[in-house]
């Protein structure tokens, strides 16, 4: 059997600048490098993301969005209070299992997101 290991989560959107720009002010996401004139590599907290807006030639069908992308936070609270101000779409809180306080949010183009406070 192969080794895998993590490449990238892959973002498309309309306006990858705009895009790119969410991620690193309201989740504190790092431009890697720029992609062209189609997007940008991010690096959220050690996730490595791509951010590019279609692209043009691409053999499969093409989408904007991914499911979710989950983080922690040590600031649940907080978080979630900045992520209400920044006009991100509070889908669903609530504790899992664990314990742990969690919080479903809209981001950018309909990606779901969720942050999850850190365990004790």
């Amino acid at each position: 059997m192969a080794d895998f290991k993590l490449n990238h989560f892959h973002f498309k959107t309309p306006d990858p600048k705009a895009t790119a720009d969410w991620y690193v002010n309201n989740l504190g996401a790092t431009v890697v490098q720029e992609i062209g004139d189609i997007g940008y590599k991010l690096d959220l907290h050690g996730i490595p993301m791509n951010v590019t807006t279609l692209v043009e030639g691409q053999p499969i069908e093409q989408f904007y969005g991914l499911e979710h992308v989950a983080i922690d936070t040590n600031d649940l609270p907080g978080t979630v209070a900045q992520l209400e101000a920044s006009g991100a779409k509070i889908l669903a809180q609530f504790q899992v299992g664990s314990g742990r306080n969690v919080c479903f949010f809209e981001g950018p183009d309909g990606v779901r997101l969720e942050v999850l406070e850190t365990p004790p």
